[in-house]
């Protein structure tokens, strides 16, 4: 497995594939990922067209074990982010 792409090497690219400057690039980026904090955390959703899809989920008081203990105990209601991968990407990884 490969290793994941630094913010640096996505700036880069992001940078050549845009035409400008590593500076822009990573104000653009900056941007982009506080725009998608901003709505996922105010309990909205955010679809990157081709990529798929990034929401917050609610999950329900549950039980829970610890497991080196065994130990079971209740945990509270809390929120998790999700994301959907949208068809378009699967089928280019897959095909």
């Amino acid at each position: 497995m490969a290793k994941p792409m630094t913010k640096t090497q996505l700036v880069a690219a992001l940078a050549e594939e845009m035409d400008s400057d590593k500076k822009s690039a990573g104000a653009a980026l900056d941007a982009i990922c506080g725009l998608i904090t901003k709505e996922v955390s105010g309990g909205g959703a955010v679809t990157l067209p081709g990529v798929g899809k990034i929401y917050c989920r609610e999950r329900p008081e549950r039980m829970v074990r610890n497991p080196a203990t065994g130990e079971q105990f209740k945990k509270e209601a809390d929120k998790v982010v999700k994301m959907t991968i949208a068809k378009a990407l699967k089928d280019s990884v897959n095909g």
